[in-house]
């Protein structure tokens, strides 16, 4: 462990004021950033909201050496939304991009995953890594099976993303019973090139950091993407089988025992 990793504390928001920090660090990453809206979105009081927020866990990565009477002191979030929370007959976040009827009629245990950002000065460093071993501790203490959410290149230009997008399709595509596919009103078909005319270093220079991450924990993607033209992003599906990953995989997911984060 470095000496930068002692100086963060990873928790899940415990208060009103921990949720304002979360969606004030997600307007400045989604909003200021990437030119973002949505309609519950508080551009005076610079916080990204929406209606799944209430219901969600979220998760914290604070810097201890800043001021924590302020709202900066949070640099990362990750939202959680175990399935097991929703009331009958309420969606996902994801669904009103995708239809999710393999992974709801799995009948494992689900946990959706989205609104995921790093403050800009922190990104690069060990902030990511950090989040994703509380997310392990997460994960396993509910007996998660399931991982999903949307992740997302920035923009909404279909063609200049046609090296990843034919890419992840060809080489990452979920099997059908866990297959998730892109609803029609804005899918964008993502095997949209023959393989011999796929650049794979191009293609994973295109691809955000976060989705790599997901790949190399063995995640598949579903079928087709989603042109989110309120977020200005294109939208994959990913998911994560945490039964199913290899020891490679887990021993990367999964904090060894000792270790702290």
């Amino acid at each position: 462990m470095t000496a930068e990793d002692t100086a963060f504390e990873l928790r899940l928001a415990a208060d009103a004021r921990d949720l304002r920090a979360a969606q004030r660090l997600r307007y400045e990453v989604f909003v200021g950033e990437m030119g973002s809206d949505g309609p519950l979105v508080d551009h005076v009081a610079r916080l990204e909201c929406d209606e799944f927020d209430a219901i969600c866990d979220h998760l914290l990565l604070i810097d201890r050496r800043k001021d924590t009477a302020q709202l900066s002191d949070v640099v990362g979030v990750y939202r959680l939304l175990p399935g097991d929370r929703l009331a009958p007959g309420q969606r996902f976040y994801s669904e009103s991009e995708y239809d999710l009827a393999a992974l709801r009629g799995s009948g494992r245990r689900l946990l959706e995953l989205g609104r995921s950002c790093v403050h800009r000065d922190y990104r690069g460093g060990s902030a990511m890594m950090l989040m994703w071993n509380r997310l392990a501790d997460y994960v396993l203490e509910a007996g998660v099976e399931l991982m999903f959410g949307t992740a997302s290149f920035p923009g909404t230009d279909v063609a200049r993303l046609a090296q990843p997008l034919a890419y992840l399709w060809q080489n990452h595509l979920a099997p059908e019973n866990l297959r998730a596919v892109a609803r029609p009103e804005h899918r964008a078909e993502m095997d949209v090139l023959p393989p011999g005319a796929i650049d794979r270093r191009a293609a994973m220079q295109a691809t955000p950091a976060l989705i790599k991450a997901y790949l190399r924990l063995g995640g598949f993607v579903g079928d087709g993407a989603w042109v989110d033209h309120e977020f200005n992003t294109t939208d994959v599906l990913l998911v994560m089988d945490t039964v199913r990953m290899s020891a490679k995989h887990r021993e990367y997911y999964v904090r060894k025992h000792g270790d702290t984060a």
